[in-house]
């Protein structure tokens, strides 16, 4: 085939233009973030916002969801339903239009809604874009309508199918396109009741459902209280600083402004803000207006209260939010956030709104509740003597020019190349384990980093109490990455920080010891995927000279069953009545831990790239994650013990979400 020649000329015929949808199935990612999990459960996203819409306008009730055995998911709501009248502009339903017309919407100033968490009203059409099949039916007036698209492309006009006592509304079904979504298009059952959770926390005495056909699972949701609910609901486990919960629900012009307040006695915040019912993990103006009135609020009352005195400098706001646990509600006509993800939220009116709320009724409730008031206070500024504690002791362990290997800890075995994305850092558990591993390592980009017994647990300990801690002083100074208000993730010295323990329950403590602390105060280390455990091996396999590791019973019984099909098929006589091993003619040694090995065995099964297994720790829910530590970690054995018997039939190592 002949090369065109490219004479470097550039005309209107090298002007692709893409129609109708034409765009959304060409750079998908435009729309929804991602083709990966994140993406198809988007699709889920766009869909029910609409539904959540019509309730928070007041014409819907509840919002239930179908996750198909066939592969698709069902989304119906008993709103208004999307109407079915011919659209005077497109000539063709408009119910077709707002599912085939990019920016077709009633989000757009035309009266369809005041507020609304859709995607800047793209939603629908985008998910049909990206669907190998969408069915929508809507029923109004008794009367049941419905359409059907094939990527995007209608098979034939609205059909009017007659009458039907099913309830008014909008039902629509759709199937992920395999051809966009490479990755999966299996819909996660806990990632539907987790957003349907939030939905009904969100929008007051609103019922979300979902029923799960291939497991047969379901699960439902109301809450009358709204946020107030969620706050609780966050606390649990928690001592919380007075029973009541702050709540305030005020119009300020066109917005509705709503904030849920109560204090617990850890060591770090939990706020959730939300605008039109989205979670915004980066915050914005409505989070921005929320902790300058917070902090404001808080010191006005320590002063005329006299709790703090005259010459004692004000409270910061991280002092202040220490056991915070707060979410912010906000909902505005037109929400203007950053990015297609709607990470933030940048109206700027929203903050003065925020803070107006917060100026007058938090100061209320501070001097009707001066019990909780008191401890409030209390606790900022036991909070700030341990910050100063800390900053004395950060500036004793904490040098200028650590990233250059300056100040870093005595015991760090380092590698030799400086590039973090090549680096990694083993954490190991025990001198012996370290030895084997400082001497099987690949010194170039392997560091080793060993650990003396049990690290602190920093679920209940202040940064004052970690600075005293060598084990923790230790990895602050190997990442790089400083901690507390000096923490910045772009100081981080290796782009793998993996955990190697013991396969044992000292193991696991450990392991759970460290991501305890992970999470606690370097967050961002977990959830930027730099976080992983290390998955040594708990058996050997040992046939004459050949060796073969195994990472758990089921795989030994894999293995031997393997070898002894092998043995028979080559006509090997076999005696059924004798010990599996002996069939399979092998020996097994079972590993005690880590320090058994040597080190080109540690090599062989832990470190060596080509072989080892690591279990990467993702933060799957952050809400979750936060629950599963309070229980595993904090002062109530009860609920760690109910923890462990419900959750230990379920225990896999396949992969670590938190």
């Amino acid at each position: 085939m002949a090369k065109q020649k490219d004479d470097g000329s550039y005309d209107g015929s090298q002007i692709q233009v893409l129609e109708g949808l034409e765009p959304v199935r060409k750079r998908p990612g435009m729309y929804i973030g991602s083709t990966g999990y994140d993406g198809v459960h988007h699709l889920i996203k766009e869909i029910a916002d609409n539904s959540v819409d019509e309730a928070i306008a007041g014409y819907a009730t509840r919002v239930d969801v179908k996750i198909l055995n066939d592969g698709g998911i069902t989304i119906t709501d008993d709103g208004r339903g999307i109407p079915v009248d011919k659209h005077p502009k497109t000539g063709v339903s408009t119910l077709e239009t707002v599912l085939t017309v990019l920016h077709a919407g009633g989000k757009f100033g035309g009266g369809g809604y005041k507020v609304s968490s859709g995607l800047h009203g793209v939603g629908s059409s985008v998910v049909n874009a990206l669907s190998s099949r969408l069915c929508a039916e809507v029923v109004k007036d008794g009367e049941l309508y419905q359409i059907t698209f094939e990527r995007g492309k209608a098979l034939e006009p609205l059909r009017k199918l007659g009458k039907t006592d099913r309830p008014q509304g909008t039902s629509i079904t759709f199937y992920p396109d395999p051809e966009i979504f490479k990755e999966t298009i299996a819909f996660d059952y806990k990632w539907v009741v987790s957003y349907l959770r939030h939905q009904a926390y969100l929008t007051k005495g609103v019922y979300t459902s979902v029923h799960d056909e291939r497991t047969n699972e379901k699960q439902a949701f109301y809450f009358e209280g709204g946020i107030k609910s969620y706050v609780k609901n966050l606390n649990i486990g928690k001592e919380v600083l007075g029973d009541s919960v702050f709540y305030v629900e005020r119009q300020v012009e066109d917005s509705m402004i709503e904030v849920a307040v109560q204090y617990n006695d850890s060591f770090v915040e939990i706020i959730r803000p939300f605008a039109n019912n989205v979670l915004t993990p980066d915050g914005g103006t409505h989070l921005i207006g929320f902790r300058a009135a917070l902090t404001r609020v808080i010191n006005d009352y320590a002063r005329k209260s006299g709790l703090l005195k005259e010459k004692e400098e004000n409270l910061s706001g991280d002092d202040i939010r220490e056991g915070l646990t707060a979410v912010i509600l906000v909902k505005l006509p037109d929400p203007q956030f950053e990015g297609q993800t709607k990470n933030k939220l940048g109206n700027p009116e929203v903050r003065r709104y925020v803070e107006q709320v917060m100026n007058e009724y938090f100061a209320y409730y501070l001097e009707e509740n001066p019990e909780v008031a008191k401890k409030i206070v209390g606790k900022a500024l036991l909070a700030a003597r341990a910050r100063k504690a800390a900053r004395a002791a950060r500036d004793n362990v904490l040098r200028k020019g650590a990233l250059d290997g300056m100040g870093l800890p005595g015991k760090l075995w380092d590698c030799s190349s400086k590039s973090p994305a090549e680096s990694e850092i083993y954490i190991v558990e025990g001198n012996s384990a370290a030895g084997s591993a400082k001497e099987g390592r690949d010194n170039r980009t392997q560091a080793i980093l060993p650990l003396r017994g049990k690290v602190l647990n920093t679920e209940r300990a202040r940064l004052d109490k970690m600075f005293a801690n060598k084990e923790i002083v230790a990895m602050i100074q190997a990442f790089g990455v400083g901690i507390g208000d000096s923490f910045d993730i772009n100081g981080l010295r290796y782009h793998k920080i993996i955990i190697m323990t013991d396969a044992d329950v000292d193991g696991s403590h450990i392991s759970t010891l460290l991501l305890t602390f992970f999470f606690r105060y370097m967050k961002e280390i977990v959830e930027g995927g730099y976080v992983y455990l290390a998955k040594p091996p708990l058996f050997s396999i040992n046939k004459g000279q050949k060796k073969q590791y195994v990472y758990d019973e089921p795989q030994l019984d894999e293995a031997l069953e393997a070898t002894i099909a092998d043995r028979k098929m080559r006509g090997i006589a076999i005696d059924e009545n004798e010990d599996r091993m002996k069939q399979a003619g092998v020996t097994v040694s079972r590993f005690k831990g880590l320090g058994e090995m040597d080190a080109e065995q540690l090599w062989d099964t832990t470190m060596n790239p080509e072989n080892r297994v690591l279990i990467k720790v993702n933060v799957e829910d952050a809400e979750r994650a936060d629950a599963i530590f309070t229980k595993l970690m904090g002062d109530d054995v009860s609920l760690r013990k109910n923890f462990i018997q419900s959750e230990a039939k379920n225990a896999k190592l396949e992969e670590l979400d938190i």
